[in-house]
């Protein structure tokens, strides 16, 4: 059985939309709680996946959550390896500074709620091209990153040039929320009231509204991004291995 570790920061913050594609291709998920957890104690190479949820901290905050630097180090261990890793929101902060960006607090100010994505042309050419049928996706964070060298830019927001990338084969970041799903977000306006009242035009009303009008539709797109995200990091990884058996 195939097997995929997931790092949560937030108990709500969970796979969503991603868990049923993921178990319907035959892997076991395991979960590993930030905080709670050792994450020294994972072995780098030791699953088919590696995913790293999202999470209201920074990056550069490792004096107050010593773990982060131990999801680092995980991450330079697999993305110099360019074994099948995803991170979404600080996952994709932590791979960005990983692989040489920086990451710090956005010049627009945080950027919650649903709003257009862009993709770029390779963006179009990749596993988010289904997104292209999405009026909107969730976006909830504050940090932002510069993009890595060697990292190819998919998508964009108005605000915030760096949405996602990716990086060679096997690799992907995801700044905004694809995951999410109508059912279960209310967790997120319980657990995130703090940071919605202090965001400027941010209401629990206008994102319930908003969550009605495109949820379903990117639940609907985001499924596609999965299957065919998992498509190439399957056919990729397998065609490695038999290359690696050859030569041994």
């Amino acid at each position: 059985m195939k097997t995929a570790t997931i790092i949560r920061h937030l108990a709500f913050e969970d796979l969503g939309s991603l868990a049923p594609v993921l178990e319907a291709r035959g892997y076991k998920l395991h979960y590993l709680e930030a905080g709670e957890d050792d994450l020294r104690s994972i072995d780098p190479a030791g699953s088919d996946l590696v995913i790293i949820l999202g999470g209201p901290i920074g990056v550069y905050d490792e004096q107050d959550y010593p773990f982060l630097a131990d999801e680092l180090r995980l991450l330079k261990y697999r993305l110099d390896a360019d074994l099948p890793t995803l991170g979404i929101c600080l996952g994709a902060q932590l791979m960005a500074r990983a692989l040489g960006g920086e990451v710090y607090p956005g010049d627009a100010g945080k950027e919650i709620g649903w709003l257009p994505l862009s993709l770029s042309e390779a963006g179009e050419q990749s596993a988010l091209a289904p997104l292209t049928a999405t009026d909107a996706v969730l976006h909830w964070h504050g940090d932002t990153f510069s993009l890595p060298p060697g990292c190819v830019r998919l998508a964009s927001s108005l605000y915030y040039e760096n949405q996602a990338f990716s990086y060679g084969q096997n690799i992907l970041a995801l700044q905004f929320h694809p995951e999410v799903i109508p059912q279960t977000i209310g967790k997120w306006f319980i657990g995130h009231a703090c940071e919605i009242d202090s965001a400027p035009r941010v209401t629990v009303a206008q994102l319930r509204r908003d969550t009605e009008k495109y949820g379903q539709q990117l639940q609907q797109s985001a499924a596609q991004c999965w299957q065919q995200w998992l498509d190439q990091i399957e056919g990729v990884h397998t065609k490695s291995g038999q290359q690696t058996t050859a030569q041994v």
